[in-house]
């Protein structure tokens, strides 16, 4: 097969040559490098910290800053294995699409079935943080009314097509970037006069600092990254080459991981009782609008709250239901899902079926989440180990593929990279919470059992047999 088809746009740039693999073009090809940028910012959001800072902060004992560079780091790693996969296989699934070509298709469910863990609950997660935001503003509206407008609104903008939903991306992120550059400017400013304490513990204090508390911090911080590797499920969608996925993908952690470090940086330093946040923890959820308050007052506090409830519950859940229902469409269109949720609109070129289920399931885990006490702890953990373990299979699919397959000797970006990106996935596994640790087994445990029955039944072909043939070098650069 020559790879060189599959990695450049075919004639009038309208996509790749996914026929190759045996499926047909049924998406709508219209994003650009900026429109995956953009998804991918959002996705992760700029300001994400905002919200789980505080837990955070307590977890690291004060290295909130460390925390967020220790998961930078690994999720750079990834990014440059989700980057090559793509070049090799340009098709919506993600890791499930990646791990199933680059080893087996049996492991590549089990990825797939990871991966949904985070998929298909983080929309929940965020309807919920942001209807817990804006009742706490408006307390007279009950959550269950926020929860359901937020679901609503942001599956209306789904139906209408992926080119609706990236315009308004682009307004979204600059209405948060417009926020944070407001705080740091503020918070900045306090700093430098005496309203906090300029220090660099939030890298590194001698007195709390072990790998265990620094790794588990990670296991929390790391909800804030989980959304780069969504881009990767638009790639029947992409209009450029496939180079510009695992670019998009880079750059995109890239900028937001600065602005990460950057924003906790600061906003540790204006913490009026670091000690009692670190002993006491963040009951509240609102340490860093506490933060911001202490230094520009009340309506630093409420900018900040408000535009967390709007980037989550609006701009985030907006992409994270994009990117599911595209997980569910790949995974159903080779019948290890129901064939209605592979069902394509004819007119807006969206996966219309998958767009509803997750809506659906988005709404009742939701209104499920509002009665419960610890939903929102409960649910990040488990999103988080469901991508975690997916990333791990996809660091191994990248040193199968391309070493020991393709017999590549690039080996920093096919081999030293994802080793190095594997290990602290494992070591933040290791350290996460014991009740993610237990129910992400458990469904992890299910997701095999239910890979060998679709292989007992016949519903599971290896598709490597037949996309097995040398990758060029040059082409995968």
């Amino acid at each position: 097969m020559n790879e060189a088809a599959l990695t450049e746009p075919v004639a009038g740039g309208s996509g790749h040559r996914i026929e190759e693999f045996g499926y047909q073009q049924e998406l709508k090809r219209t994003l650009t490098f900026t429109d995956l940028l953009v998804y991918g910012l959002i996705f992760m959001v700029p300001i994400a910290p905002f919200a789980i800072f505080g837990s955070v902060f307590q977890a690291s004992g004060g290295m909130v800053a460390m925390a967020y560079i220790v998961g930078m780091l690994a999720m750079m790693c990834t990014a440059n294995s989700y980057a090559q996969m793509v070049q090799a296989f340009p098709m919506s699934g993600s890791v499930y699409t990646y791990v199933g070509r680059g080893i087996t298709r049996v492991l590549g469910f089990v990825a797939g079935w990871m991966i949904l863990l985070d998929y298909v609950l983080i929309p929940a997660l965020l309807y919920l943080a942001a209807a817990i935001a804006m009742n706490g503003m408006l307390p007279d509206i009950p959550l269950w009314a926020w929860l359901i407008a937020f679901v609503v609104l942001n599956t209306v903008i789904n139906y209408l097509g992926i080119e609706f939903t990236a315009r308004v991306n682009k307004v979204m992120l600059v209405l948060e970037l417009l926020v944070l550059a407001i705080f740091l400017v503020i918070g900045i400013t306090a700093v430098a006069n005496g309203h906090g304490t300029f220090s660099f513990d939030a890298f590194f204090n001698a007195g709390t600092f072990t790998p265990s508390v620094i790794f588990g911090a990670v296991s929390i911080a790391v909800l804030s990254f989980l959304g780069f590797d969504g881009i990767s499920t638009l790639a029947e969608e992409n209009s450029g080459s496939t180079r510009s996925l695992g670019r998009s993908m880079i750059a995109a952690l890239l900028l937001v991981g600065v602005l990460f470090v950057v924003q906790t940086w600061v906003g540790s330093m204006l913490v009026q009782d670091p000690a009692g946040l670190i002993t006491n923890g963040d009951p509240s959820g609102t340490a860093f609008y506490d933060a911001a308050k202490n230094a520009g007052g009340p309506f630093l506090f409420i900018l900040t709250a408000a535009a967390t409830a709007v980037a989550w519950g609006f701009a985030n859940a907006l992409v994270a239901q994009a990117a599911t229902s595209r997980l569910l469409f790949a995974m159903a269109r080779d019948r290890q899902l129901p064939a209605f949720l592979s069902r394509v609109h004819p007119k807006r070129g969206v996966p219309v079926n998958a767009t509803f289920v997750v809506a659906g399931i988005s709404l009742v885990l939701g209104l499920y989440l509002v009665n419960q006490p610890n939903g929102l702890t409960e649910i990040s953990t488990l999103v988080n180990f469901g991508a975690l373990t997916a990333f791990s299979l996809l660091n191994i699919a990248v040193v199968w593929w391309f070493v020991i397959r393709q017999k590549s000797r690039r080996w920093f970006v096919h081999l030293v990279l994802p080793l190095i990106g594997l290990a602290i996935l494992v070591a933040v596994i290791i350290n996460a919470n014991i009740a993610a640790q237990v129910l992400g087994v458990v469904w992890l445990v299910i997701g095999v059992v239910l890979a060998f029955v679709l292989l007992r039944t016949g519903r599971m072909t290896d598709p490597t047999a037949a996309t097995a043939s040398p990758i060029d070098e040059k082409e995968a650069r």
